[in-house]
């Protein structure tokens, strides 16, 4: 899966983020977007580095859409206790 692949990706996954952590969010859909296409790429280095499950080059597979979506979360949840309170 090239390049392209993981950011539409980390679209998906920001968006299925988002869905599992409603709220507001201090980027927007913009910052949240991001987010979730930094999540992909990170979530799929965890992956293949802590978890010996390296990720596949299938658009399709599911553990690559489990990294993905939980490298999304913890980026999310990251961004949510650090910068939380700037849109009050």
């Amino acid at each position: 899966m090239g390049i392209i692949g993981w950011i539409i990706l980390g679209l998906l996954a920001g968006a299925i983020a988002k869905v599992l952590l409603p709220g507001r969010d201090p980027g927007g859909l913009i910052g949240t977007t991001l987010i979730g296409v930094a999540g992909a790429f990170v979530g799929g280095w965890l992956s293949a580095r802590f978890l010996d499950r390296p990720v596949e080059n299938h658009f399709f597979d599911l553990y690559t859409w489990g990294a993905a979506i939980g490298g999304s979360l913890v980026l999310l949840i990251g961004y949510r206790i650090l910068f939380g309170n700037s849109r009050d």
